[in-house]
């Protein structure tokens, strides 16, 4: 009897809709093939993939891979090209299916990686019955002279987030995922950076960290933690799974995180503000364009597959039209246009179709083989800066040195 082992993102609304997937799989295509679904944080998924060397092993079937990860993986041999199978049997509506910011990342020389499982660029998430409730809006216009509105700067978001945060009643302005796993930290201090109009690469310097608005950015970012009142105190320990939940318990006035973290909270059954969840672009510094960052997880076929046709016939049928969607109504973020303009889905969730719209400036992280390596440098940087008084400069110019060995 076959058994497949699919490495999966830990996250209930995954591990829920792959279940009924696969249920759902069986009934239709009725075999003796089992599916073992192994739920792993993002630690553990690349320590399975890399240093356990899982792709290459045989460990994995089918593995959730994101987009940091893929070129490493790529350049390791630890992903099989999925050219062939998509040929002959391509996926529901195939070629027309996906946003071109969904299919590039994945793509090597020509060849094809893995298929689109979860999408979401960051964006800001908010309680919008705080901010729509009427004694809300008189108060913060006695307390600042100015209309409560959502905010577009961020000296505008440390306003309104001190006005929410009310410990008596176990509500924070806001939450950050620092915890370091090399991820969300990482990518808050690239958000801080874009937002004042700067760029992570520079000339010929794919990582460029002393520069003037990297400074900027740190110093904010370390401010956060270290003398603002309006953030949840659980913050430095909570990555972004723990920080949306905290958001869907009702503790959180608004979030900078991922899409997916809104959609969860405003239909999951057990979220306190089912309902009551809407999404805005990020705040931006004064001058800067409101940024994004576009991190999006794949389905992939390890290298080391014994069973690869049945584990693509699974992912293409796992890729569908309704199998998407049921992703969605699930919790998680469908990648397909059909979804982004479901009737239904957004009749549930009535920010979904913006969407396309996060997706025109949402940026991408630089295509590095190292950049695992190099995420880490960074996300020691924040963790320092938060932990420490040494100043932002000598911090950054310190990690620069260190990615410069890697560049």
């Amino acid at each position: 009897m076959d058994k497949l082992r699919f490495a999966v993102r830990k996250f209930d609304p995954f591990e829920n809709a792959l279940e009924k997937c696969w249920e759902a799989y069986q009934n239709q295509y009725p075999s003796d093939v089992q599916m073992e679904f192994v739920p792993l944080d993002l630690e553990q998924l690349t320590d399975a993939f890399f240093e356990q060397k899982g792709l290459c092993n045989g460990d994995w079937d089918i593995v959730h891979i994101n987009t940091d990860w893929v070129t490493r993986a790529y350049e390791t041999d630890g992903l099989f090209a999925l050219d062939d199978f998509v040929q002959t049997a391509p996926p529901e509506d195939y070629p027309n299916v996906w946003s071109d910011s969904l299919t590039g990342l994945q793509n090597f020389n020509g060849s094809l990686y893995g298929l689109p499982f979860h999408d979401g660029p960051e964006c800001l998430v908010l309680r919008k019955d705080l901010f729509e409730n009427k004694e809300e809006q008189r108060r913060f216009q006695e307390r600042y002279g100015k209309a409560l509105e959502v905010p577009k700067t961020w000296d505008d978001f440390l306003k309104v987030a001190d006005f929410f945060t009310r410990p008596e009643d176990n509500l924070y302005g806001t939450v950050f995922a620092g915890y370091p796993d090399g991820h969300n930290a990482v990518f808050d201090f690239c958000i801080q950076l874009w937002s004042r109009g700067a760029e992570l690469s520079v000339g010929d310097k794919p990582i460029q960290l002393d520069q003037p608005a990297a400074v900027a950015a740190l110093d904010f970012y370390r401010a956060l933690f270290q003398k603002q009142t309006c953030l949840h105190p659980q913050s430095a320990t909570y990555e972004s799974v723990q920080a949306g939940q905290a958001f869907a318990r009702g503790e959180v006035a608004m979030m900078v995180n991922w899409f997916g973290f809104a959609s969860w909270a405003q239909i999951d059954d057990a979220s306190a503000v089912k309902g009551k969840v809407d999404v805005a672009p990020i705040p931006a510094a004064n001058t800067g364009v409101s940024p994004s960052l576009n991190v999006y997880w794949l389905y992939a076929i390890p290298t080391g597959s014994r069973y690869k046709q049945i584990a693509y016939d699974f992912i293409r049928f796992a890729v569908s039209k309704a199998n998407d969607k049921l992703l969605t109504l699930e919790g998680g973020v469908g990648c397909r246009y059909s979804t982004w303009h479901d009737v239904e889905i957004n009749e549930t969730i009535p920010f979904y179709n913006k969407l396309a719209q996060l997706h025109e400036t949402a940026r991408t992280l630089p295509r590095l083989a190292n950049w695992p390596q190099i995420a880490h440098i960074m996300d020691d940087t924040v963790t320092a800066a938060i932990q420490s008084e040494e100043s932002s400069l000598s911090l950054l110019t310190e990690a620069q040195q260190k990615i410069n060995t890697w560049i």
